[in-house]
């Protein structure tokens, strides 16, 4: 096979827009997560703590921990993971605490976004970069 410089360039270039490919899709995936959970309604930013380390030594095993009051349900994102829903916690009448905590996968430096649904049907969202020094999903 011989390969002239024009064709390794071309090359070169389909295998970089390949491999860039996947990190703009995933941005959209959790865009479009988050609107079918608000069902595209206005979304503030008061009422719900999202805590997650700034930097995490593993991404496979992340602690976060979430706390909207007044919640009905809360939807957890990682926004660069191949597939971005973490896990959504609903909350019944009888909730002493509208609270949850758990560990998550990460594929690497990335966002975590936690968006909660309140009793009075709005929507509140809070987001986190926790930077992964050795990823969890193959990376």
């Amino acid at each position: 096979m011989n390969f002239t410089r024009r064709k390794t360039l071309m090359t070169g270039a389909t295998a970089f827009a390949a491999a860039m490919l996947p990190f703009g899709a995933h941005a959209a995936l959790s865009d479009d997560a988050i609107a079918e959970f608000t069902g595209g309604a206005e979304v503030g930013s008061e009422g719900i703590t999202l805590t997650a380390p700034e930097i995490a030594e593993n991404g496979n095993t992340v602690p976060i921990e979430v706390e909207a009051p007044g919640a009905v349900s809360i939807m957890v994102l990682a926004a660069g993971n191949p597939n971005p829903d973490v896990g959504t916690f609903n909350f019944g009448p009888l909730a002493a605490r509208q609270y949850a905590s758990t560990r998550i996968r990460l594929a690497g430096t990335q966002d975590v976004i936690a968006v909660a649904k309140m009793q009075d049907g709005s929507f509140v969202q809070a987001s986190t970069e926790v930077k992964v020094t050795i990823g969890g999903c193959g990376g």
